[in-house]
């Protein structure tokens, strides 16, 4: 969800920082090859924000470690940021420690001489949007597989609509949010119209009041063809 314009981190708003649900999306991480965000989630974050696991849950710290050894991963995903803008911060603590950055041909140079030298720049597109098939064959190219995606809204209903979100991981929260005159939710930009996409109720838990829910997305489309990147989302 974006709450505030995007300008907030609005899972942090509406989850309480509950303990629970930070042990489950540092659960997902962990089994991740790449995060994959939108430039919006980063800035929203903002500060000294990492997506791994050990940092939105540290007291499992060392158990993520050992899951993602037995899982032949590398020591912490690949934090991926999609930007056709390039509108990035280069002061954030995420650039400073390393990410991929895929962006547009006409902004790479500029973002690549802004931003800190641990963090790749790569073109991907020639358009001013960057389509969600040239971010998953960037993907590829890096070796990734197993893909978390955290957003934000529009980033999301791109993937939702090319049909490339194979699970949603959904936390309901008992909080009630609102905001005047500006409308929010998981998904900004996409209209399904009549065919809205639909999913399969895998999994429930409970921790005192929070839900942690997990469905499986049906695609409206023909699968993509084998050995195409697929995507989790939380």
């Amino acid at each position: 969800m974006a709450l505030e314009g995007g300008a907030a981190p609005s899972g942090g708003i509406i989850s309480g920082r509950n303990e629970a649900d930070r042990f489950v999306m540092g659960l997902l991480r962990a089994f991740a090859d790449a995060v994959l965000v939108g430039a919006g989630t980063v800035r929203a974050e903002g500060g000294r924000a990492l997506w791994t696991p050990e940092y939105i849950f540290p007291p499992a710290a060392e158990a993520f470690a050992a899951l993602r050894r037995a899982l032949k991963r590398d020591k912490t995903p690949r934090l991926v940021i999609v930007t056709a803008r390039g509108d990035l911060n280069p002061n954030e603590r995420c650039l400073e420690v390393g990410a991929l950055v895929l962006t547009s041909t006409g902004s790479a140079d500029r973002v690549r001489k802004a931003l800190p030298k641990a963090t790749e720049v790569r073109a991907i597109s020639n358009t001013d949007q960057i389509p969600v098939d040239d971010i998953f064959n960037g993907l590829q190219a890096e070796g990734y597989r197993t893909i978390l995606t955290e957003g934000g809204p529009q980033l999301f209903g791109q993937l939702v609509e090319s049909d490339r979100v194979d699970e949603l991981f959904l936390t309901v929260s008992p909080v009630l949010e609102g905001q005047s005159g500006r409308s929010f939710g998981l998904i900004h930009g996409v209209d399904f119209g009549r065919t809205p996409k639909r999913s399969r109720l895998l999994s429930v838990r409970r921790a005192d009041s929070y839900l942690f829910l997990r469905y499986a997305l049906k695609a409206n489309h023909p699968p993509p063809r084998a050995g195409e990147g697929r995507v989790g989302a939380a």
